[in-house]
């Protein structure tokens, strides 16, 4: 009897949502009451027979965009219109900007880097399932740890490859370690080297850039530092990182502890991929963009309209209060 009330909810579901007839007229069909027909609705959407998805228009800011390649040498940049309060909803629509990027950079044959976080996540959230031929998606960082697997581990590259019908390269270590020498015999490992040699063959990658301040930090919610540890890193410098590589205001790689402890794709052979997407929004992000734009780690910014004002006015601040040469 359950099965047939469910057969019912998804006819009268099927009749309203795809082939347009209105409540009245399905109320006829069934011989049932428009109010009747108006709660089998509610209950087929309660019962997950009904998906609802909003396409939001995304409004970008297309001086904000000149700018930004103008100021940064950027191939592209998508900057978010108008962009909403709320940094969860802030960061789905960047992810909606981001993978309408990644969309324009898949081919056959393509292989694609994939770091992890919540901007990643966002991204292939937003990514339709669509085959593309003989794809790859690589992992360009360590993943093993203790965060959810789903935005800070394997399971994000895993996603986005059964999304393209993609092989998926799985980068079997933990992002840090607690002995730069077993790092290093980690990365001499046999699957990890091959992994990383395919991530440096990347036609696209798509990363977040991460900062070291608590209430933003990746490593911080992934469990891999303390917050004292985050306060060590910033007193050494550290504005922000990409792919685990943490570097100063300038975007210079600093020879810490951190980085030499890193399992990933190693940062020269990081910006060698021809189209590095960074995804990234928030006034508490924008130091860190500054720096890591400043540092070239990416060819393609997605970021929203506030932020990047910021970003142009850190920028304007630096060079008009840079001491005069002698």
């Amino acid at each position: 009897m359950e099965d047939d009330r469910i057969d019912l909810l998804a006819q009268v579901a099927l009749w309203y949502y795809e082939d347009g007839l209105d409540q009245a007229a399905i109320a006829e069909r069934i011989n049932k009451s428009r109010s009747m027909v108006s709660r089998m609705l509610d209950q087929a959407r309660e019962a997950g027979l009904v998906e609802v998805k909003v396409h939001y228009p995304l409004r970008t800011d297309a001086e904000l965009e000149r700018r930004l390649c103008a100021e940064f040498g950027l191939v592209s940049a998508h900057v978010l219109a108008e962009p909403p309060d709320d940094y969860g909803v802030l960061l789905k629509r960047l992810g909606e900007l981001g993978a309408r990027c990644l969309q324009q950079a898949l081919h056959p044959g393509v292989i694609i880097g994939v770091s992890w976080g919540t901007a990643v996540h966002a991204v292939v959230s937003a990514m339709p399932s669509n085959p593309v031929p003989n794809a790859t998606v690589v992992q360009l960082i360590g993943a093993v740890g203790h965060g959810d697997p789903l935005v800070d581990g394997a399971e994000l590259g895993r996603w986005l490859a059964q999304k393209l019908h993609a092989s998926f390269r799985f980068l079997s270590a933990p992002l840090l370690v607690e002995d730069e020498a077993v790092a290093t015999a980690l990365r001499r490992e046999r699957t990890i080297e091959e992994t990383l040699a395919v991530a440096a063959r990347a036609d696209v990658a798509v990363i977040g850039i991460g900062t070291p301040q608590p209430e933003l930090s990746p490593l911080l919610r992934a469990g891999y530092a303390s917050r004292a540890e985050l306060e060590s890193l910033i007193a050494t410098g550290v504005v922000g990182d990409v792919v685990a590589h943490q570097f100063d205001e300038n975007g210079q790689w600093l020879d810490i502890s951190a980085n030499r402890r890193a399992i990933n794709l190693d940062a020269e052979s990081l910006r060698r991929i021809p189209r590095i997407i960074a995804v990234s929004g928030g006034l508490g992000k924008a130091r860190a963009i500054l720096a890591g734009l400043r540092g070239h780690y990416c060819t393609c910014l997605v970021t929203d309209a506030r932020t990047a004002q910021l970003v142009l006015e850190l920028k304007r601040q630096a060079v008009t209060t840079r001491p005069a040469s002698r």
